[in-house]
């Protein structure tokens, strides 16, 4: 698991939650209060599609979605997730759906985080925490899909280009790896696109930088304990 406080905002994290569920929505107001920074919710939907209605893009008065996958009995809800994070919004899937498939699904549809139900307050709380500044955050059942994963094709990535990837997961934005290895911020932003084409070359796209996370542990260039 990644917990840390480097890149934490001091300001209020607002969410918006996505669940069928009262019990849940009660649930995690529970386990929010008194967090610091504090966590303010201002939002509480049923249903992706009333989510969605209200806000069918990003918007500055959200910063980070909980959404669960079970909403009737057609499946976990991937378009729904989907149509979400292309919407620019920042989602955690929070769900007791937690096989290795359903969260390696969920991180190629474009999720920031999975956390599973089964799993404690703290680790909901500081995936959210990380959400806001896409700083990587892995709970131990995420992990443990990533670690599991024998996804074949792996692409050739040059040294540089790899050194690129971890030490842009250990921070927050390209300036600072440019800083750290010597570099010009456009100089990484051309790795990061050479990394993220290679890995469509062999049809397994990594669009989001959970994505790349996650591709970078099932090829062994990042552990789970060096974020």
């Amino acid at each position: 698991m990644f917990t840390s406080t480097e890149g934490h905002t001091d300001s209020a994290v607002s969410i918006v939650i996505v669940d069928r569920q009262a019990v849940v929505h009660a649930g995690i107001e529970h386990w929010l209060v008194g967090s610091t920074p504090p966590v303010k919710i201002v939002g509480h939907y049923s249903h992706p599609a009333e989510f969605l209605s209200a806000y069918p893009a990003a918007d500055p008065t959200v910063d980070v979605v909980l959404l669960a996958l079970k909403y009737d009995d057609q499946g976990p809800a991937f378009e729904a997730l989907r149509s979400i994070c292309r919407g620019g919004h920042r989602v955690i899937v929070y769900s007791y759906l937690a096989t290795d498939e359903v969260i390696l699904t969920c991180l190629d549809e474009g999720a920031l985080a999975f956390v599973a139900k089964s799993e404690s307050g703290n680790h909901l709380r500081d995936a959210i925490y990380a959400a806001k500044t896409n700083t990587p955050f892995v709970a131990p059942r995420m992990a443990r899909a990533l670690l599991n994963d024998k996804t074949g094709g792996r692409p050739h990535l040059t040294k540089r280009e790899r050194e690129v990837l971890v030490a842009w997961f250990q921070t927050e934005n390209k300036d600072i790896v440019g800083r750290r290895l010597f570099i010009e911020p456009s100089t990484v932003r051309t790795h990061l696109q050479r990394a993220r084409a290679k890995y469509a070359a062999v049809g397994r796209p990594a669009p989001t930088k959970a994505a790349l996370i996650a591709r970078a542990i099932q090829d062994g260039i990042l552990s789970v304990d060096d974020l």
